[in-house]
């Protein structure tokens, strides 16, 4: 039987507990001050009114393959309690947790109704359809006001498989809450409102309510999450988190917001009409006012910024800039730096992140100086014209400041004609006409050059230019002079190259390698989506151990970002069967079989860390990278081999149901905290991570069959750009294709995207793996719209593209993969490729 890396004890292990404490201290660093009108910090914990629905069901994350099946989960009632706080309104939660309850049954009684008519497990369709009370308690349920402070806790949730809605009880507040907050405002001295979202919801309207002294957003935090409140409202721990998203005024001023998934009434087509002008892009080039801006945050302390020195050449831009502390209280600040280029013809922003550094703890009156040095090249953008990056002839503005509508001139670079930097191919073309927004009739008058701010002029004939060379057809590798069985053992002391043993492999052991073990009526195997894993219980997946002859052992994926998702408890009988319930790793329950004599119970408790949409308000390299390091520990203790995390699409629009899983909706900021979290993963000897979903998956409504209509400049300054700043900054040992079609291709046929893009242009170096079941007919047949009319993706294009493991696998896909050889449609050495990388990653 396979080694049993869980542990046979249910009791909170050292390293659990250490790894808590650590989320802990991070995550409220994680947390964004919106509002606070003298109330915060708390000087003391005190007596205090609580309400919300985020009181006692603290949402710790989203739901779905990013879930995490923590021990517990903290709430923030439990958090304020432990830190001392006297919570005096009982009688309301308790009739709140009532309503929630009888919710809660209600739920779960349509989901397994629906998920018997769809004939599907009843958690797959918990993760499209998260639960989100939708009753408040009224005000007269409370115990009569007690002391002058009220906390009132707004949770919304989401998933995979849906998109959130622009209605009351998920982008806006129930009538229940509107009303409970509106007395409170009335009825305490200090309303402190904390938002337990994923992503954003209607704040105008919470922020607008007479009374509320301060908004804070927490995020989903994690399992520690109520310690980690309880830690920011008193100032134990300092809030210094800033927007990685703009919050707009209303929902119709995001520029998607038309078209967007449900809200265009075709599933199928999604039409990226906007361009290059998504998030903070659109609402500073387009004038629309946001309600917080990008980077936007306050903290408990103030801080001045003053520019020391700004330099440019051919290849750099350098700043230097002295933050001080000129507040009351310690804390840390953000410097900003964005880029406005010279506008001609070429869509371009008004300006675009082009850096940031974020200070240690500064004491009041202390500063720091920071250097912040980026490659000149963050300033180019894409001409599909002339298939090549350049930096346009002109001014272009370097601008510094405390958030994208709070910056000043820093240094102006004068460039004397068209340069380009790198030349490659057109990849992905559009499919149809797609008309597309334009700053033409909305040009902003030249700003006036500030006085003093120094100006460098630079030559494009002295900025390099470098030239992508494409790979053609591969030839098939020459056989070995043996008729020894190479196995991987020999090729590690040196005997036998890597080749030479993919050489020996027939083509079926190759197709069985790039192919996932969840294959149905394999014996002992259990198989359900996203828990296909044959030794870690589960776990999402694992390659063959069909090569086990040669010496090749298997690769166990585990699900993410916010930490690992594996079944916390299953067990193994006598006869060394696991027994692990398919719904064992979900949140609803599921008993076990009657225990046996010789039966062995183990225990999988992960921690659950922030999730990513709140790590990125961190806008902390090095604090990600430690929640990386903590989840690569784990990835060590439990066995397993790749993380599926960091995701990392771009948060287009708001209502995306898988936002919580993402960072940002600017590409640089995804991209490098994408590639931070990768390199806390694989500080760890074999512990790697997969970054995904490559590209473009923006919305869950009918994820499997909906094609993204998309420029192509578009798509390389931002869909792809994230890939390519991750792939760069981190070098992650895998990359996920997704599950959506670009432009009639599906992006795990996508040759253009993995080998062109991904692999030639950027230096990608590990493998390529699909998302779960997207070369599955019946799968896709199963969880698509009935008018879905894109199908699945080929197992053979998928190999031909070189996207080298389909998970979690099915038979299928390898008899396509074999009769595509055969018939000569796939090419051998397409094939032999793909088991190389596989086999280069173990």
């Amino acid at each position: 039987m396979t080694a049993i890396h869980a542990s046979r004890s249910d009791a909170v292990t050292a390293a659990e507990q250490e790894h808590q404490e650590r989320v802990r201290r991070l995550a409220g660093e994680c947390m964004v001050v919106l509002e606070n009108h003298g109330v915060l910090p708390l000087a003391a914990p005190c007596k205090v009114a609580l309400f919300g629905n985020g009181a006692r069901a603290t949402v710790k994350g989203g739901t779905g393959s990013g879930d995490v099946n923590a021990r517990r989960v903290v709430t923030i009632e439990e958090g304020l309690e432990a830190a001392g706080f006297t919570v005096t309104t009982k009688d309301w939660l308790d009739a709140q947790q009532a309503l929630t309850e009888r919710d809660y049954r209600d739920y779960w009684a349509r989901t397994e109704a629906e998920a018997a008519r769809i004939g599907q497990e009843p958690m797959f369709v918990s993760w499209a359809d998260p639960f989100v009370p939708q009753e408040i308690a009224p005000f007269s349920a409370a115990a009569d006001p007690a002391g002058d402070t009220a906390l009132f806790v707004l949770a919304r949730n989401s998933g995979e498989g849906a998109d959130r809605y622009h209605k009351p009880g998920d982008y806006q507040l129930l009538p229940g809450e509107k009303a409970l907050l509106e007395t409170l405002g009335k009825s305490y001295e200090r309303v402190i409102v904390l938002l337990n979202v994923g992503g954003v919801v209607d704040v105008p309207a919470i922020a607008a309510t007479p009374g509320v002294g301060a908004l804070v957003l927490i995020g989903q935090s994690g399992a520690v999450g109520g310690h980690a409140v309880a830690d920011v409202l008193l100032g134990k721990t300092e809030p210094s988190g800033r927007l990685a998203a703009t919050w707009a005024r209303r929902y119709e001023d995001y520029p998607a917001a038309a078209t967007f998934s449900h809200n265009n009434g075709q599933w199928n087509e999604e039409y990226y009409t906007e361009g290059i002008y998504v998030g903070y892009r659109y609402f500073d080039t387009f004038g629309v006012e946001p309600f917080y801006p990008f980077g936007y945050g306050l903290g408990y302390t103030t801080f001045a910024q003053r520019v020391d020195a700004a330099t440019a050449d051919a290849e750099q831009v350098r700043l230097t800039v002295t933050v001080t502390n000129t507040g009351a209280r310690p804390g840390r600040e953000v410097v900003q730096v964005y880029a406005s280029a010279p506008y001609h013809t070429l869509e371009k922003p008004w300006q675009q992140l082009v850096a940031f550094a974020k200070t240690p703890v500064l004491a009041p009156g202390e500063h720091r100086q920071l250097t912040l040095t980026f490659p000149l090249t963050r300033l180019e953008s894409y001409d599909p014209d002339r298939a090549a990056y350049l930096l346009g002839a002109g001014r272009y503005t370097i601008r510094v400041g405390h958030h994208s509508r709070d910056t000043v001139p820093a240094l102006y670079i004068d460039l004397d004609g068209d340069a380009l930097t790198k030349i490659v191919k057109k990849i992905c073309p559009l499919d149809c006409e797609l008309p597309l927004r334009t700053r033409r009739e909305t040009r902003p008058h030249p700003e006036l050059a500030v006085e003093g701010v120094p100006v460098v002029v630079l030559h494009a004939a002295d900025i390099a230019t470098r030239r992508v060379t494409y790979a053609g057809e591969p030839d098939p590798l020459p056989a070995p002079p043996t008729d020894h069985c190479i196995t991987m053992e020999e090729v590690r002391a040196g005997k036998w190259t890597l080749e030479q043993l993919v050489a020996q492999l027939t083509v079926e052991e190759m197709a069985d390698l790039c192919v996932g073990t969840a294959r149905e009526g394999q014996e002992g195997a259990d198989i359900i989506i996203g828990a296909a894993a044959l030794t870690v219980p589960g776990a999402a997946g694992d390659t063959s151990v069909r090569l086990a002859y040669r010496g090749v052992t298997n690769m166990v994926n585990a699900d993410g970002p916010a930490g690992l998702r594996l079944a916390p408890h299953f067990r193994v009988t006598a006869q060394g069967r696991i027994l692990a319930p398919s719904k064992a790793f979900s949140e609803y329950a599921v008993d076990f079989p009657p225990r046996q004599p010789g039966d062995t119970d183990y225990y999988q408790y992960c921690t659950a860390i922030p999730v990513a949409s709140l790590l990125a308000c961190s806008w902390d390299l090095d604090l990600i990278e430690a929640m990386g390091d903590l989840v690569g520990e784990e990835m060590t203790r439990f066995g397993i081999r790749v993380w599926l995390a960091p995701g990392m699409n771009i948060q287009r629009d708001p209502l995306c149901g898988r936002n919580f899983e993402y960072f940002s909706e600017d590409p640089l900021l995804s991209g490098l905290c994408a590639a931070a979290d990768v390199r806390g993963v694989q500080r760890h000897p074999g512990a790697g991570a997969c970054i995904k979903h490559f590209f473009a998956n923006n919305q869950e409504d009918n994820r499997m069959s909906v094609n993204e209509h998309i420029g192509e400049q578009a798509l390389r300054e931002i869909y792809l750009r994230n890939f390519a700043e991750a792939i760069t900054a981190g070098n992650p040992q895998c990359l996920m294709t997704s599950y959506n079609l670009v432009n009639g291709v599906h992006t795990a046929n996508s040759y253009d995207a993995i080998t062109a893009f991904a692999r030639e242009e950027n230096g990608f170096s590990g493998y390529v793996m699909t998302d779960w079941s997207t070369s599955s007919a019946r799968i896709t047949a199963q969880v698509s719209r009935p008018d879905a009319y894109y199908p699945c993706a080929s197992s053979p294009a998928c190999i031909r593209a070189g996207n080298d493991l389909q998970m979690p696998g099915t038979q299928e896909n390898i008899d396509d993969i074999v009769a595509a050889v055969q018939d000569g449609s796939l090419p051998l050495g397409y094939l032999q490729r793909c088991a190389l990388r596989i086999l280069q990653a173990l």
